[in-house]
C-alpha cells in the first residue's frame, strides 16, 4: 500500500536554523517520538530504529536512511527511509523537504515536505485514510519538537534573529538576564495507544458514513 503526503508548516524559526538543523539528521531523528540514529555507515547513509509501545509491549522497528541529495543554495534536502521489524512488516519512504524563508517575516520559514510512503504487513490492512491520518499526528508531534530545537540553535551573526536576541538581551540586561529557549523533551517511543485511538476514531466515523 502506498500513501502520499504533501505538507507545509510554517514555523517561528528562521530559514537559517532550520536547514542547519534539518541537515543534523541525528538531531532531527531526535525529534521523532521513538526515532533515533544509532550508526552512520557512510557520509550519506545512516542506520536506525523506531520503538512503538502500545502499553507493556514495545515494538522495534530498524532500517537505514540515505541522504540521496543536500542542495543548500535550495535548502532543500531528498532522504529515502527504509526499515522492517521482526513480525515481517516493512516500509520505505521517500522524502523531499525544503526550507523556503518567508518573505513577509525573516524570523520566520516554511517547512515544505513530499512523501510516498509505502507499507507492506500487517500495518497495510489499516488502509490509505487512516495511514494518513496517523501520519498527520506523527508529523504534528514531529514539527513541533523540530520548531522548538531549531529555536535553541544560535543564531547566525548579522541574522534578524540575532538582532532580535541581542535586543532582548540588552532589554533585560538591568533586570534578568534572557533565558535561551529550553531542549524540547521528546518522547522516546512512538504512544501506541494515541495512534490506535486516532485509528478507532476514523473507523467508528466510516461506519457513520456508511449508514448515514
Amino acid at each position: 500500500m502506498e500513501v502520499k503526503l504533501d505538507k507545509q508548516y510554517p514555523l517561528d524559526v528562521d530559514a537559517a536554523r532550520a536547514w542547519a538543523l534539518l541537515t543534523d539528521l541525528k538531531a532531527t531523528a531526535n525529534c521523532m517520538p521513538g526515532a533515533e540514529i544509532t550508526e552512520q555507515l557512510s557520509e550519506t547513509s545512516f542506520k536506525g530504529g523506531v520503538k512503538v509501545k502500545v502499553g507493556p509491549a514495545v515494538a522495534q522497528f530498524g532500517g537505514t536512511v540515505d541522504v540521496i541529495e543536500a542542495v543548500a543554495a535550495e535548502r532543500k534536502m531528498v532522504l529515502r527511509g527504509k526499515g522492517a521489524d521482526k513480525g515481517g512488516s516493512s516500509a520505505s519512504m521517500d522524502l523531499t523537504a525544503i526550507i523556503t524563508a518567508d518573505p513577509t517575516n525573516p524570523a520566520h520559514c516554511v517547512l515544505n515536505g513530499q512523501a510516498a510512503v509505502i507499507v507492506n504487513g500487517k500495518f497495510a490492512q489499516f488502509g490509505g485514510r487512516m495511514m494518513v491520518q496517523v501520519s498527520d499526528m506523527l508529523l504534528a508531534q514531529f514539527v513541533e519538537n523540530f520548531r522548538q530545537t531549531a529555536l535553541t540553535l544560535p543564531a547566525a551573526e548579522g541574522s534578524p534573529a540575532a538582532a532580535a536576541a541581542a535586543a532582548d538581551a540588552t532589554a533585560g540586561a538591568s533586570t534578568t538576564a534572557a533565558a535561551a529557549p529550553a531542549a524540547p523533551v521528546v518522547a522516546r517511543e512512538i504512544n501506541g495507544l494515541a495512534i490506535f485511538w486516532a485509528l478507532l476514531k476514523s473507523w467508528f466515523g466510516g461506519l457513520v458514513g456508511k449508514k448515514a
